[in-house]
């Protein structure tokens, strides 16, 4: 049966003297990347030193950080790391944390809104229907320059008058396009 702490539904680990990790609710052993994808699932733990139950879910979230940063999935540029780095012992030193935090969220929201609005102007208003005439246009453009089965090496005779024409009616199109990109714009 899965462990929790005061009701919650947060998985406890606990970390041995050997470096294994145990799942307390899985009851099994696991590994720092299972940690980090139930970090990514949402999924809430907590890490315990198996002898002090001293909480260390810090130093194991931070050891799976510098994992990350290691493989290459390098996300903390060297110029924050200095300014983060020089921050400790400073005044505002306590401030950091809720500063990260705040931060953090504030970003994942934006992140959220923005997956939320992509998805949005592609699936049904005016961008949907300019980008399904945009991709129209452009195959038509690919299909244009591209010989025909069956067609010899040389063009038929009235072959550039065809091409031509049709250009002539892509540039139309795009042009209309334009247009009513600028009315939606305004």
């Amino acid at each position: 049966m899965a462990k929790s702490t005061s009701g919650t539904d947060t998985v406890i680990i606990k970390k041995y003297a050997n470096r294994r990790l145990y799942n307390t609710e899985s009851s099994s052993y696991i590994t720092l990347d299972h940690l980090a994808q139930m970090t990514r699932d949402g999924r809430d733990f907590k890490v315990l030193d198996a002898r002090t139950d001293e909480d260390i879910t810090h130093n194991v979230l931070t050891q799976i950080i510098m994992d990350e940063e290691n493989r290459g999935q390098t996300m903390l540029p060297v110029s924050f790391l200095r300014q983060l780095i020089s921050l400790y012992g400073d005044s505002m030193q306590s401030m950091v944390p809720q500063y990260l935090e705040a931060s953090m969220d504030a970003f994942r929201r934006n992140q959220a809104q923005f997956r939320s609005a992509m998805e949005g102007a592609f699936s049904g208003g005016p961008f949907a229907e300019i980008a399904k005439r945009n991709m129209e246009m452009f195959e038509a453009a690919s299909s244009a320059f591209k010989p025909k089965v069956g067609d010899a090496a040389a063009p038929a005779a009235g072959a550039p008058a065809d091409r031509d024409a049709e250009l002539d009616a892509l540039k139309a199109q795009l042009a209309g396009l334009q247009e009513k990109i600028e009315k939606l714009v305004k």
